[in-house]
């Protein structure tokens, strides 16, 4: 045998001690992980329970900020939850001066939030409205919706999302039945196909569905968490043509807007960022409140850009970067991300009265364009946390 099959032969020996050591070591360290005791085995009973003896509901959506009224932790079996949404073709002034056709879902951008159960089924009629586009057309005599839509729930599993199997054209209907198998806060977006999907997005076709665990949240070491209020921000951003002399262009429909936005698409940089679907949304139209130690939940979406969510004057005490709820959760962060497509969720309880500004910290984003929210608390202050004990003086 010659030096360098020797050679050969030594290193396969050593390269699989090693594999071996690593493979032990690593064994080991999942075991431990599933001996920790914070993830929960699922249930076969829930898993395995039919839909056909599920108890039927039906859940009466609301316009974000705010969540429909639901338990924190579920009390039963699994159920068919019923919803509605309607999509609207509409103009909105998103910012002073500049107008944007938008893709709504329940005439709201972002779209409503519905909350299920993990192992819930969601039942949704989805409606392409005929004529409720009305009382928001610039056009008199276009008041129907004009383009195809659908839905992709990124929560659910085949058919796309069930954007193969929801397609609705104006004054269609169609009811998609999926069940929620991921605990999560799950984007969902309007997505026709081709260079349709991003437009359909970047005009507001998008919004988020909260999928709870079936025990509640938990923290890091398995407490559960119980939330006071919930807040969903979704982000938004715009892609808005300009006239050759710089104005904002305006179009007289849908579908007149779309060739100009996408040159502008084409570039990749947004003109406008916001929460809310317009400027102001959450800093004046919308008063978010809450009081000194009361635990508010952070839900946070942006279904094509990124965003890096931050609370000035608090921390997110437990986060779920990626929105997960099955993933042990962060503690005490100040920053996190969310990623195109995707959601974060985080846990506050504030300990001090004031003003909080919750935002996306590319500070660019937040105050040049406008990717913030103002949360307003009441209670009393705390001295022991925080107190200006000199106050400004002249120094010489």
């Amino acid at each position: 045998m010659s030096c360098q099959s020797h050679w050969h032969t030594a290193l396969g020996r050593t390269l699989g001690i090693i594999l071996l050591i690593l493979g032990t070591v690593g064994a080991g360290m999942s075991a431990a992980a599933d001996a920790s005791g914070w993830k929960i085995p699922p249930d076969p009973e829930i898993i395995n329970f039919k839909r056909a003896d599920a108890t039927v509901v039906t859940q009466t959506l609301v316009a974000p900020p705010f969540l429909p009224k639901h338990e924190q932790v579920a009390n039963g079996p699994p159920r068919l939850v019923k919803i509605r949404m309607d999509i609207v073709e509409r103009e909105v002034e998103i910012a002073p001066g500049v107008f944007v056709w938008q893709m709504a879902f329940n005439n709201s951008v972002p779209g409503p939030v519905p909350v299920v159960h993990q192992y819930d089924w969601v039942e949704l009629t989805l409606h392409n409205g005929a004529s409720s586009r009305a009382s928001f057309t610039i056009n008199d005599g276009s008041g129907p919706n004009i383009m195809l839509h659908n839905v992709d729930f990124h929560a659910s599993s085949g058919a796309l999302g069930g954007g193969e199997l929801t397609k609705v054209m104006p004054g269609q209907e169609v009811v998609l039945t999926w069940r929620a198998m991921k605990a999560g806060l799950f984007v969902y977006h309007c997505a026709p196909g081709g260079v349709m999907v991003p437009y359909h997005v970047v005009t507001g076709g998008n919004g988020a569905l909260l999928v709870l665990p079936r025990k509640g949240l938990r923290d890091g070491y398995g407490n559960p968490i119980r939330y006071d209020r919930a807040f969903y921000f979704g982000e938004q951003d715009y892609y808005v043509p300009k006239n050759p002399d710089g104005t904002w262009k305006r179009s007289i429909n849908y579908a007149d807007q779309m060739g100009d936005m996408l040159k502008v698409m084409d570039g990749l940089i947004p003109t406008h960022v916001v929460f809310n679907g317009k400027t102001g949304a959450l800093t004046t139209d919308i008063r978010l409140e809450a009081k000194v130690g009361e635990t508010v939940l952070l839900l946070h979406s942006q279904a094509n850009y990124p965003s890096w969510p931050h609370l000035i004057g608090g921390h997110g005490d437990w986060v779920w970067p990626y929105g997960k709820f099955n993933n042990q959760p962060d503690e005490g962060l100040e920053s996190w991300a969310v990623v195109p497509g995707g959601t974060a969720a985080a846990v506050h309880t504030f300990h001090q009265p004031g003003l909080y500004v919750y935002l996306n910290h590319n500070l660019i984003m937040a105050f040049i364009k406008d990717a913030k929210a103002y949360i307003h608390v009441e209670g009393d202050w705390n001295n022991e946390l925080m107190e200006q004990t000199s106050p400004p003086r002249v120094v010489e």
